[in-house]
């Protein structure tokens, strides 16, 4: 009994020596394909394009920010409880999508596996490329909702505004910074951020599902307001800030040809094409689905 123990014990370590080492040695090579493309990206430092400067964004942020303030942020209120309940109960069941919980599970999840457990040396060319794209764009969603949730939190912290619930008893522009509680964290709206950052993310991976996935992120940073959880400027600052640091964090991949890279007119694009990408996908289906193996033969491994 005591044998056996012994050697199921030992079966796992084993077990976690392998995925350890799988892990280290697929961060490595990840490590060392980002940092190729650093001399890349040194040699592009051309001026970002009218519009897409930070002081661009800032511009646009303040006006349509100020804009909502003034004429929309006071009449809300009232107008919403003017609404039948079926609307806000309507609006409820769709504003959960804004939560980051589950982008975030779903992709730090994904990405961690492949790290741990993916031989990619063993992989067919096909499956292969399939995978490092999923992996890659599984790993921008992740960084960039997180990133864009922690920025969000820290200005709601830093500049404290009223929850429209506190509508009645401070007004639609109460601000009390670095006051910590849970009712003055108002702007910018987490929700709206979170489904921008997600919007812009899959937008970029999806160009020809662009303005489907506008109109459907549009509802869901709307709900915020329709719920009575943000007022309208709240949902404006959060979609500004989740899409702009998102565009920013693809640009950087894309100078270094990381999952996207730059068009002539410094549009950011897929870096796989269309034809390309249906190939590989194809091929990863056919895996999953038990059509065809995702290793390739012994001797085609062994040769490299």
């Amino acid at each position: 009994m005591t044998d056996s123990s012994e050697t199921e014990g030992t079966g796992w370590k084993a077990r976690l020596a392998g995925i350890k080492a799988r892990f280290l040695a697929n961060a490595a090579r990840v490590k060392v394909i980002i940092g190729n493309r650093h001399p890349r990206a040194e040699r592009l430092h051309d001026p970002l394009p009218a519009g897409q400067r930070p002081q661009d964004f800032l511009a646009i942020l303040l006006l349509t920010v100020g804009i909502a303030v003034v004429l929309a942020d006071i009449p809300t209120y009232p107008w919403l409880r003017s609404l039948p309940p079926g609307y806000r109960e309507a609006f409820a069941s769709i504003t959960n999508l804004g939560k980051a919980n589950w982008i975030l599970w779903s992709t730090g999840l994904f990405c961690l596996g492949y790290l741990a457990f993916l031989d990619l040396e063993r992989l067919t060319g096909r499956v292969r490329m399939a995978m490092a794209m999923v992996w890659t764009y599984a790993a921008f969603i992740f960084y960039t909702v997180a990133l864009t949730g922690i920025l969000a939190l820290i200005f709601k912290w830093i500049l404290g505004r009223a929850r429209p619930k506190l509508y009645e008893q401070v007004g639609p522009i109460e601000f009390d910074p670095f006051v910590f509680n849970g009712a003055y964290t108002s702007f910018p709206s987490g929700h709206s951020t979170t489904v921008a950052a997600l919007a812009t993310a899959l937008a970029l991976i999806f160009p020809s599902w662009r303005w489907l996935i506008i109109v459907a992120a549009f509802w869901a940073a709307f709900s915020r307001i329709m719920v009575g959880a943000h007022y309208p400027s709240d949902v404006i600052a959060g979609t500004l800030l989740g899409m702009t640091v998102t565009l920013f964090c693809a640009r950087w991949m894309a100078r270094r040809r990381l999952g996207f890279t730059l068009s002539a007119n410094g549009s950011i694009v897929p870096i796989i094409c269309q034809r390309s990408a249906a190939r590989s996908f194809r091929a990863l289906w056919r895996t999953v689905t038990g059509r065809r193996s995702a290793l390739r033969p012994a001797r085609d491994a062994e040769q490299e």
